[in-house]
C-alpha cells in the first residue's frame, strides 16, 4: 500500500525524532570505536558496512530501535476510500545525492564533524514556517578539508535552521611514504589546514547568495580527554557585513579511533600562537617591501599614480591578501580535457557584481576559490583568477591582467604567452580569445598596422601565482603595450622570493586551502528530456490561449540535436562543424512547398518558465511559437551539457514547418 507524500514525510519525521531520542549516533560511534580498537590487534583490513551492521545487531541496538518504535496508522475515512489521494506538490532536492557506501580503513585516522543545528539567523526571524511540500528558500552547508569536499542536504531557511549533518573526514599525513600510516597527535598538531565551511542560501528562483565563509581550526579536539568536543561557531557575514554575525552553528568534533594520549591544551595554544606570529611577521615584512616597491615605481613616472596596479585585494571576509595568492596551479584531473574547455567552463559560472547597499561606485570583492565554486557566480576578478589557475594547470604561461575596457570600466582578463612570443587574451566571462599584436607608434603614417581585435583599453599590471609585474611603459593603452616581461624598462617586477614568502602554498596559515573541482552529478539525458517536456507543455498552453492547436513533429525535433551539439562544440573549441549535415537533414525532412524556421538560444539555467519567457522576447521566436497556417508542425529540442561543479550549458531550439502560401 502506497502512502501519500505528506504521510511519508510525517513517518520520516517520527522515525528521525525517535532516533534522536535514543541517541543512536552516540551508540553507533561507541560501537565503531570499539570495533576499530578490536581490529587494530589483527591484520589491518577495511571495515565494511556489513561488519558495522553485524556489530550493531550483536549488541542488540537494532532490536531496541525496532522494539521501541510505534507507528499508529489512522483509519481512512469514507471519502478517502472512495477518491484516490491527490498528488501533493513536493520540492525536489535536485542537488542532493544519495551517500556513497564507504569502507573505513582501521589503519587511518578520521575526524567526524557533526553539525547539530543552527540558531540566531536573525534575518529569517519573521519568516513563516513553510508548509509541507511548499517551495521555499533553503540553506546548504559546503565543507572542504584537505582535498575532501562535501555538502549538506538543503534545509528551509529559518531563524533556527535544521542543519543537522555529519561528515567523516580523513586526516592523512603529509610526509612522503607517510600517507598510509595513522596520524598521531603530534603529526596532527602540525597539520594547520583548516576546515572551510561555506553557507549558501538558494531562493525559490534558484539564485544563490553567499551567507558566510568560515575557517575552522579543528585541532582543539586533540586536547579533549575523550577525543570529542562540542562548541558553537559564530558565522560572520561577507563583504560589507563581514563584521556582523550571520548566525550560529553548533558543531561537534570527534576523532575515530580516539587518541590513546591526548595533548595538553597549552601545547595546542602555543603551536597556534607560534603559527600566527610567524604569519604576522611574514605579512609585515611583505607589506614593508611592497611599500618600498611602490615608491620606486612612482619615481619612474609621476603618472604611474593613476595606473591600475593592484597589489592587495579583499576576500569575502574583508581580509587583505596579495593578489598573487588568489592564483594557483589547478589541475582538473579528467573533468576538463583542454584549456579551451576550461575557458568554456569558467564562462558558464554566472557573472554578478558584488551587491552594494545604497549608491556609489563598484564594490570589489575577490572571493576565495571555495566560496566562488559553491556560489557558482561572481565578478570578473573571480572568473579571471580561476581561469588563470586552470590554464597554469594545463602548462600554459598564464597571467591575470588588471586594467580597463570600454568607457574606462575596471576589468580583469587572462593573458597567455606562447613559446614563439605570441600573446593571446582570454575573456573569462565569455571564453572568447583575442590574438594581440602591438601597434608601432614610431611607424610611418602610411605603414600598415595590425587592427585591434580585443575590447580592452588599458592594462596596469599582470600577475600569476609567483610573478607580479607593473606596466611602466609610457602608455598603458593595450594596443601600444609590448608584453616583454623580461625587459625592466617596460615592466617592473616584484621580487619572486618576497611573493613566495606569503603566496606559496603552506607559506602562511592565513592562506585559504585550494579545493579540487567536483565532478558533475547531473544526468544530462534525464535533465534534457525533463526540460524538453516542460517546454512542450508551455508552448501548448501558450498556443491554447491563442486558440491554436499544436501538432509536434518528433522526427524534426530529433534532427535538431546535431545542430545543438555543433553549437556547444563551437563555443568550446572555436570551430564550427556539422552544420552541413544538419542543413541536409532538414532539407530532406521539410517537403517541397513548405517553409522551415528555427530559433536556437543558450541558457545557463534549467528553469523552463524563465527560458520560455526569454524566448518570447524575440520577435522571431514568437513567430515560430504563434505560427498559423496550413500543415503547421512544431518541434523543440533541448540539450543539457554538464560541466564540473554542476554547472551546465543549456541549448534550446524551437522550430516550425508549414505549407507556404504565395
Amino acid at each position: 500500500m502506497s502512502l501519500p507524500p505528506e504521510k511519508v514525510s510525517e513517518l520520516k519525521q517520527l522515525i528521525h525524532n525517535h532516533l534522536l531520542k535514543m541517541d543512536i549516533h552516540g551508540k553507533i560511534r561507541e560501537v565503531l570505536a570499539e570495533t576499530l580498537r578490536e581490529g587494530q590487534g589483527s591484520a589491518s583490513q577495511a571495515l565494511s558496512e556489513a561488519d558495522l551492521l553485524d556489530a550493531l545487531q550483536r549488541r542488540g541496538i537494532i532490536d531496541d530501535v525496532m522494539k521501541d518504535l510505534h507507528v499508529t496508522q489512522e483509519a481512512p475515512t469514507d471519502t478517502e476510500r472512495k477518491s484516490p489521494p491527490k498528488p501533493a506538490m513536493t520540492k525536489i532536492d535536485k542537488d542532493f545525492t544519495q551517500p556513497k557506501r564507504t569502507n573505513i580503513d582501521p589503519s587511518r585516522r578520521y575526524m567526524y564533524l557533526q553539525v547539530l543545528g543552527g540558531k540566531a539567523f536573525l534575518e529569517h526571524l519573521q519568516d513563516p514556517e513553510p508548509l509541507p511540500g511548499q517551495v521555499c528558500s533553503t540553506f546548504t552547508l559546503y565543507l572542504h578539508f584537505r582535498n575532501q569536499r562535501f555538502h549538506s542536504k538543503q534545509v528551509p531557511c529559518a531563524c533556527e535552521p535544521n542543519l543537522t549533518e555529519g561528515f567523516l573526514l580523513e586526516i592523512n599525513r603529509d610526509g612522503i611514504g607517510e600517507r598510509g600510516k595513522m596520524a598521531d597527535a603530534t603529526a596532527m598538531l602540525s597539520i594547520c589546514d583548516p576546515v572551510q565551511l561555506v553557507l549558501i542560501k538558494t531562493d525559490v528562483s534558484g539564485e544563490t547568495t553567499l551567507i558566510s565563509s568560515y575557517f575552522l581550526d579543528w585541532r582543539r579536539v586533540l586536547g579533549s580527554p575523550n577525543g570529542k568536543t562540542c562548541f558553537a561557531l559564530e558565522l560572520m557575514g561577507v563583504g560589507s557585513e563581514c563584521k556582523l554575525p550571520a548566525g550560529v552553528l553548533t558543531v561537534s568534533l570527534e576523532l575515530v579511533p580516539p587518541l590513546t594520549e591526548t595533548l595538553n591544551i597549552d601545547i595546542i595554544c602555543t603551536q597556534q600562537s607560534l603559527e600566527r606570529q610567524r604569519t604576522t611577521e611574514k605579512e609585515r615584512l611583505f607589506l614593508v617591501y611592497a611599500k618600498q616597491w611602490w615608491r620606486e615605481f612612482l619615481e619612474i613616472r609621476p603618472s604611474h599614480q593613476s595606473k591600475m596596479v593592484k597589489i592587495f585585494a579583499q576576500d569575502e571576509n574583508g581580509v587583505n591578501r596579495p593578489v598573487c595568492s588568489y592564483v594557483h596551479v589547478l589541475r582538473a584531473a579528467r573533468l576538463l580535457e583542454s584549456p579551451r574547455q576550461a575557458a568554456r567552463f569558467v564562462s558558464l559560472l554566472a557573472n554578478e557584481k558584488t551587491p552594494l547597499v545604497g549608491g556609489g561606485g563598484k564594490q570589489e570583492q575577490w572571493c576565495t576559490l571555495m566560496a566562488f565554486l559553491c556560489r557558482r557566480k561572481g565578478d570578473c576578478e573571480n572568473h579571471a583568477t580561476l581561469l588563470c589557475s586552470l590554464l597554469l594547470g594545463f602548462g600554459l604561461d598564464a597571467y591575470v591582467c588588471v586594467g580597463t575596457k570600454a568607457k574606462g570600466t575596471p576589468h580583469t582578463w587572462v593573458l597567455t604567452r606562447g613559446t614563439d612570443g605570441s600573446i593571446t587574451f582570454w575573456e573569462s566571462l565569455t571564453a572568447h580569445r583575442y590574438l594581440h599584436q602591438a601597434l608601432d607608434p614610431d611607424a610611418p603614417p602610411l605603414a600598415p598596422q595590425p587592427k585591434p581585435s580585443s575590447p580592452y583599453c588599458t592594462v596596469g599590471c599582470v600577475f600569476n601565482h609567483q610573478t607580479f609585474l607593473a606596466n611602466c611603459q609610457p602608455s598603458d593603452t593595450v594596443d601600444l603595450c609590448v608584453f616583454d616581461f623580461q625587459n625592466p624598462s617596460r615592466w617592473k617586477a616584484m621580487s619572486e622570493e618576497a611573493l613566495k614568502s606569503v603566496c606559496a602554498p603552506g607559506s602562511t596559515t592565513s592562506l585559504p586551502p585550494i579545493p579540487p573541482l567536483c565532478a558533475p552529478s547531473l544526468d544530462a539525458a534525464a535533465a534534457s528530456n525533463h526540460l524538453e517536456l516542460e517546454m512542450r507543455y508551455l508552448v501548448c498552453e501558450h498556443r491554447k490561449d491563442l486558440e491554436l492547436t499544436t501538432v509536434w513533429d518528433d522526427h524534426l525535433s530529433y534532427l535538431m540535436s546535431s545542430a545543438l551539439s555543433a553549437y556547444e562544440m563551437e563555443r568550446c573549441i572555436g570551430v564550427s562543424c556539422g552544420n552541413e549535415e544538419f542543413q541536409d537533414a532538414v532539407r530532406r525532412a521539410v517537403p517541397d512547398g513548405h517553409t522551415f524556421k528555427g530559433f536556437p538560444i543558450h541558457f545557463l539555467h534549467r528553469n523552463a518558465r524563465r527560458a520560455f519567457s526569454t524566448c518570447l522576447k524575440s520577435s522571431f521566436c514568437e513567430e515560430i511559437v504563434c505560427c498559423r497556417g496550413d500543415h503547421v508542425r512544431l518541434a523543440v529540442r533541448v540539450r543539457v551539457f554538464p560541466y564540473p561543479e554542476d554547472t551546465c550549458a543549456v541549448w534550446l531550439m524551437l522550430a516550425c514547418k508549414y505549407r507556404s502560401v504565395l
